[in-house]
């Protein structure tokens, strides 16, 4: 478990917004556990990367640790050229790349996680819902931020999807503060 000084930053360049990253997006699935050091690597070569980090509460032998882990285990979403995806390969931590290719909707999703991470807002994992209502936030720190309505054990939560994973975080909030898209 590496100490929080040593956790890669979420973003690289550090507190660049997703959106202003520059060149094609691709997403590295990396072989197990090894996201963060694919994200230390991508920072030495200086290739553009987004991974999302939440603390989770973790209990071993009757000690609480709270790590920071991977929203999207065994997933870092990378920005740059070409040459810079096929760099990427070099160290032997990324099994494959999965092209996007939509990038515009990307950029979107990626960055609304961004903007729910610095709200400093729990997320957690959710499973990916093609149905739903979609809605927008009215107000709050999460203002503008778009998803699917659902519910878990009747707290509201708002689903934030991203498609080119087929994966999904969710964030409770208060249902008053939704709009629908519909």
């Amino acid at each position: 478990m590496l100490r929080l000084a040593e956790n890669p930053s979420i973003t690289y360049p550090d507190d660049l917004p997703v959106s202003d990253m520059v060149g094609s997006w691709w997403v590295a699935h990396t072989k197990p556990r090894q996201e963060k050091a694919v994200a230390h690597d991508l920072c030495r070569r200086g290739i553009s990367y987004f991974l999302p980090l939440v603390e989770k509460l973790t209990i071993i032998r009757g000690r609480k640790f709270r790590p920071l882990l991977p929203l999207f285990p065994g997933y870092i979403f990378a920005c740059g050229t070409e040459d810079d995806r096929i760099e990427s390969f070099r160290a032997n931590r990324i099994v494959r790349t999965i092209p996007v290719l939509d990038q515009e909707r990307l950029v979107g999703e990626l960055t609304q996680i961004q903007q729910a991470l610095e709200a400093d807002t729990p997320l957690d994992p959710w499973p990916y819902l093609k149905r739903g209502r979609w809605v927008r936030v009215r107000s709050g720190p999460l203002k503008g931020i778009e998803g699917i309505v659902s519910k878990r054990k009747s707290v509201t939560r708002l689903v934030m999807s991203v498609v080119t994973l087929g994966q999904a975080v969710a964030v409770e909030i208060d249902a008053g503060l939704l709009d629908p898209l519909d």
